[in-house]
């Protein structure tokens, strides 16, 4: 079951400051969540992260895992063990559910509480996927073929539909008529083929006006 955190707000530490760290704290960077990279070194992505004021860094060596989690000020909601050490984060993500943290373990899926799919992020599309940590990098993989199905037609009537939606709740209450009419603006061979010539206003002018003609045949 695929699931997509709200993290806004919360606090995440990322143990680990490889490449691993990197990529999975890019699921997180659209969020107000408050991310703390920690490790004794860290990689130029994380670095430049840094720099942009998007993450924190706390260099550190974990000598003693559960000392180590018992410090943190705050506790993190969630605890992310990406080091390359598989000992070192499973005794990390144990300590941290003794403190009552959601975790995930890199190198054993098993004592994580969740997963991290590869995200294909195409405008305001978010396609999750995963194959169940058997391979990430195949899932990285999928989610570049899915990235390049997405076409500038699919994002337009994305925002269409957004507009339509907003409109139609205002002048059809009942939900089920709303939908089918919403199937039927969306249809429309017209506005279809604004769409395909990218042109968002003649879509929503053609939208308008067939919400206009449904008002007053209602009335």
């Amino acid at each position: 079951m695929l699931m997509d955190f709200k993290v806004d707000g919360k606090t995440v530490a990322v143990i680990g400051g490889g490449l691993e760290g990197c990529r999975k704290i890019q699921n997180f960077l659209n969020s107000t969540a408050e991310i703390t990279v920690i490790s004794n070194e860290f990689s130029e992505g994380i670095k430049i992260l840094a720099e942009q004021g998007k993450i924190r860094l706390h260099q550190a060596e974990i000598k003693d895992e559960q000392k180590f989690i018992d410090q943190l000020n705050p506790k993190p909601d969630m605890l992310l063990a990406v080091t390359n050490n598989s000992e070192l984060n499973a005794k990390l993500v144990r300590a941290a559910k003794n403190v009552g943290c959601i975790v995930y373990c890199v190198t054993d899926p098993a004592l994580s509480d969740f997963i991290l799919p590869a995200i294909a992020h195409v405008g305001d599309v978010k396609i999750a996927v995963s194959t169940g940590g058997k391979s990430p990098a195949m899932a990285r993989e999928l989610r570049q073929r899915i990235e390049k199905l997405v076409t500038p037609e699919d994002l337009l009537e994305i925002e269409l539909q957004a507009y339509l939606r907003k409109l139609l709740k205002n002048s059809i209450l009942d939900q089920r008529i709303r939908s089918r009419f919403l199937n039927e603006i969306l249809n429309n061979v017209d506005i279809k083929q604004a769409l395909r010539e990218g042109n968002l206003c003649m879509a929503k002018e053609l939208s308008l006006k067939l919400v206009q003609n449904k008002e007053a045949t209602a009335t």
